[in-house]
Parts: C-alpha cells; structure tokens; sequence
C-alpha cells in the first residue's frame, strides 16, 4: 500500500466538517462520524490491551479484533461500503465458547477489576458497548449491515471472557459483586 498520509494537517476540518471516504464532506458532530470515534477509541483501548502482557493466543485475537475494526471504520468512512467479511461473527462466538469452556460457571455478577490486563479488557469492553450503542443510534438514521452490529455486540461478550480468562491466567480472583457492600 502506498503511503497516503503525506501531510498529517489539512486544514480543511477547521469548519467543524470532516471528509468520508467517498469524497463528501459531513460536520463533525454528525452521528456517522461520532460512531466512528466510538470504534476508534475501542481500537485504542485494544492496543492498550495488548501494551500488557498477554498469552501469544489471546494477543493474535486481539490483533485480529483490531483490524476487524479499522474495516469497521472503513464501512463508516464510507456510506454503503461493506468490509465486515460474513463469518467473522461466527468467529468470535467460537472464540467465546472456546475461552468460556475453560471457566468455571459464573454464580454471581462481577465487578471490574482483578489483573492489570483483565482490567484494562473490561474498559475495553464498556468502550465497545458505547460504541455499539453509537452504531444502533446511526442504524436508526441509515442502515448499516447487520454483521456490522452484530460483530460489536459478539466482540463485548467475547472481551468479557476474556478478562475473567486473563484473570485466571494471572491467578487473581474475578471481584464478586456484593450487594450492599460497604
């Protein structure tokens, strides 16, 4: 791929407006581009994530998981585009059932918390139902591709897992909830 970023400024965002990949321009504030902010902080705490230390299976997943989302940022970059390959929903559901099978069943809520990683895997995954809260919002204004929604509903689910797991793999207790705890 050549390198397109040749100058990082352009001043052509100081009106409040941003460019989409097919050439138009929309403001700033607009829904598809606040979505696409949502998706790149996701990406963001990922690879705070992935700063951790991380068993090698679970740091290509997440490596995969990023580039889901730059794909995901394409579909919003450019409206009617579609990059969220059929099957990768089903892809993270394996992953979960994959992870979860080797947890012990949860009885009780849990809290954020634990290990450093497992913690940073929880914001992770508050970020990710933000940003899908985002895309069900735009979703209602335009219609995006159901795998586009369904992957950031699978990919919380699957960030949950993952921070009980990297818990686990730590040796430190998931934090229990206790109602009334004081």
């Amino acid at each position: 791929m050549a390198n397109r970023l040749t100058r990082i400024y352009t001043r052509t965002g100081d009106d409040g407006s941003t460019g989409l990949g097919d050439g138009t321009r929309t403001s700033k504030h607009h829904l598809r581009i606040e979505a696409l902010g949502e998706v790149d902080e996701l990406n963001s705490t990922l690879g705070m994530l992935l700063a951790e230390t991380l068993p090698e299976e679970v740091r290509v997943l997440l490596t995969g998981i990023q580039h889901d989302l730059f794909d995901l940022g394409a579909e919003l970059c450019i409206p009617g585009h579609r990059a969220i390959p059929p099957g990768r929903v089903g892809a993270l559901e394996q992953s979960i059932d994959r992870y979860n099978a080797q947890l012990s069943p949860l009885k009780e809520f849990i809290l954020p918390g634990g290990a450093p990683g497992a913690a940073r895997c929880h914001l992770a995954r508050t970020v990710c139902r933000r940003a899908e809260r985002k895309l069900v919002a735009l979703h209602h204004q335009e219609t995006l591709a159901s795998e586009t929604l369904h992957y950031l509903n699978r990919l919380s689910d699957l960030l949950f897992v993952l921070a009980r797991i990297l818990n686990k793999e730590a040796g430190v207790p998931d934090v229990l909830w206790q109602p009334g705890y004081r």
